[in-house]
């Protein structure tokens, strides 16, 4: 089976790499608000996460919902926490999220086996 979390991040790394050696100031100023965005601060990294996966979730973003759970899954957020915050999202986004869920649970699973084999 492929590495779909290896796949993943190769593709957004090389990709970001490239957007930001355009040295737009605009793009470049929206990728640090969002590093920051997700900084500790009154909310602490965990929150934040599971706020942007919600958030994603419902936007049907799918490299979004990608970038959160592995965000999540390194702040240590357990699956039962994941699946909770995707159950408040297919509520709030309705059956149309159900696509976005099934690959949300697909990447969750990637990653518990990527980072066991460690």
């Amino acid at each position: 089976m492929s590495d779909i979390v290896k796949e993943f991040n190769d593709y957004r790394s090389r990709m970001n790499d490239k957007i930001l050696a355009d040295n737009n100031k605009i793009v470049k100023r929206i990728f640090n608000l969002d590093t920051n965005a997700f900084a500790e601060g009154a909310l602490d990294k965990k929150t934040k996460e599971l706020l942007g996966l919600v958030a994603s979730t419902v936007l049907r973003c799918d490299d979004c919902v990608k970038y959160h759970l592995e965000s999540s899954h390194k702040e240590g957020l357990t699956k039962a926490e994941i699946s909770e915050a995707l159950g408040i999202a297919t509520l709030i986004g309705g059956t149309i999220v159900i696509p976005h869920l099934r690959r949300a649970h697909e990447y969750w699973e990637a990653l518990e086996e990527h980072h066991s084999q460690g």
